[in-house]
């Protein structure tokens, strides 16, 4: 995310809405905002099926089921426009000098990986590859995605980066696909272990496997002069670097680069447009899922009352805007703090409550604190830490303290709804026997206010799960349809509430 943009900002909440529509007018919204800063090229989607939520990148996969994940494809037509009528599946599209390119990312099978372990092996016969990992590229292709990303995983024990059996044989001959492969950053060094340990070979078996383009963060003039050597002595074909051109102009060619090389000034306007924070906002209160919603003396929990005399907002993530937004974020790992501009959740639940109504924040305070605050209810937000890939895995995937010991100690002592800030399911019993309200608001980002737009009942909560809720790490993998299913709630799950035109919050169960 550039700093000040937004739609990028809450891309995991977008994963999360199960909403098409939602997912095309934020593409939509992110082509202006990255056309904005003169840059032509988005890499998204990320069409991963993540099938363990131990894996680091979770976040940014759409769903553990295939069809979730072919159905929010539609942010490739956001990003690059949508195709014409009798459009050739596989060629590539983009719509005009306010689109960019799309990537659809990471082929193939990057989200299956044994323990969800990042760049690891993927172990699956070739009809489970093609059922669950695949489908969604046959959506991508047939609506104009310009260009791939090979996976850095491995499939059966050959990396996808060296891969001509899928990259070529299937990607390029089977699907037809006419724009060009790129490589993820420094993929190809990561064939050989260490990395860069036979840099020629990395070069010629990418290239031969069908790759176009070589991101090369680091010595370009070696990657130039092996290649060159191999196509001199005949070891990569001319016919390889004609098709790797070839693809690659054809895309420029679509994307209008040529008459239009340069970014608009004029464009500047968007970044940070109302529209598009407003758009954000919309993501994110659609994402949130309701998990619990137990009773007071006063009904349901959710919603919560705007004109309550005090109220105590505590816990990590209530005033971080780096925390609700995760990792990719200004930083690659992301960071803590108001690392951009937008709205934390108590920044939000000050802009909603009554003039009238007092609101304390503390951060982590005591169970004798809050006895003797006088209170009619509180919200604490906690969660996980910003991670992005590798740094992302984890084994356990229970909340860094004084997460849990915050709403054990809030929560013992005043009634509370727990906000829980995380890119997927983490370990969530010891929360939901704690709070009197539990909700997932995933990875919100800029827009706090979408967390207590549905918090206080202006909407009503209707977000339902995308991915299983495993009751221990022991079941990991686990996915809907597996025979040893046994969830704490399962893919589709998500309790509703009615928003203030709607009437009064009432708490029902959703499955799917």
């Amino acid at each position: 995310m550039a700093d000040g943009g937004h739609p990028s900002a809450v891309l995991a909440a977008l994963l999360l809405t199960r909403d098409p529509d939602l997912v095309k007018r934020i593409g939509e919204a992110t082509a202006l905002e990255v056309r904005a800063t003169g840059i032509q090229y988005a890499f998204a989607p990320c069409i991963a099926v993540c099938r363990d939520p131990r894996w680091g990148r979770c976040y940014e996969s759409y769903s553990e089921d295939p069809r979730i994940v072919q159905s929010m494809t539609e942010l490739i037509p956001g990003l690059q426009g949508d195709v014409p009528k009798n459009f050739t599946s596989g060629m590539p599209f983009v719509a005009g000098k306010n689109k960019v390119v799309a990537c659809a990312k990471h082929f193939v099978g990057d989200g299956g990986t044994v323990n969800g372990i990042n760049e690891d092996n993927t172990v699956i016969n070739r009809e489970g590859l093609m059922n669950i990992h695949m489908p969604a590229y046959f959506d991508a292709l047939a609506k104009g995605v310009s260009t791939v990303m090979i996976s850095y995983s491995s499939w059966n024990g050959v990396k996808m980066h060296a891969n001509q059996d899928l990259v070529t044989g299937y990607l390029k001959d089977t699907l037809k696909f006419q724009g060009f492969v790129i490589s993820d950053w420094m993929g190809i060094d990561k064939l050989t272990t260490p990395y860069g340990a036979d840099y020629p070979y990395s070069v010629k078996a990418s290239i031969l496997a069908g790759l176009d383009m070589i991101m090369v963060p680091k010595n370009y003039t070696q990657f130039i002069s092996i290649l060159t050597g191999y196509v001199n002595s005949g070891v990569v074909p001319m016919s390889r670097i004609d098709d790797a051109v070839t693809r690659i102009l054809r895309v420029k060619f679509a994307m209008g680069l040529f008459e239009n090389p340069y970014a608009d000034p004029a464009m500047a306007e968007q970044l940070g447009k109302q529209e598009h924070r407003d758009l954000a906002r919309e993501a994110v209160r659609k994402s949130l899922v309701l998990l619990k919603n137990g009773k007071t003396s006063d009904g349901p929990m959710l919603p919560l009352s705007k004109k309550a005399p005090k109220i105590l907002v505590a816990g990590s993530h209530a005033d971080n805007l780096g925390y609700q937004c995760g990792g990719w974020t200004i930083e690659w790992q992301g960071d803590s703090g108001r690392i951009t501009v937008g709205t934390t959740i108590l920044d939000a639940v000050r802009a909603a409550v009554d003039p009238s109504t007092t609101v304390v924040f503390a951060e982590n305070p005591d169970a004798e604190f809050v006895k003797k605050g006088g209170f009619s209810y509180a919200i604490v937000a906690v969660g996980e830490h910003p991670y992005t890939e590798t740094a992302g895995d984890n084994l356990n995937l229970t909340i860094p303290e004084p997460g849990l010991s915050t709403v054990e100690a809030v929560c013992g002592a005043v009634q509370c709804a727990t906000v829980l800030i995380s890119g997927r399911p983490v370990v969530a019993q010891p929360l939901l026997a704690a709070s009197d309200a539990l909700v997932a608001a995933w990875l919100p980002g800029s827009e706090g206010q979408g967390v207590t737009d549905a918090l206080f009942g202006d909407y009503g909560f209707t977000g339902r799960l995308a991915r299983t809720w495993f009751k221990s790490v022991e079941q990991l993998p686990m996915n809907v349809g597996d025979a040893h299913y046994d969830p704490l709630f399962p893919l589709g799950f998500g309790l509703t509430t009615e928003g203030a035109s709607q009437g009064d919050g009432v708490a029902i169960h959703s499955s799917m």
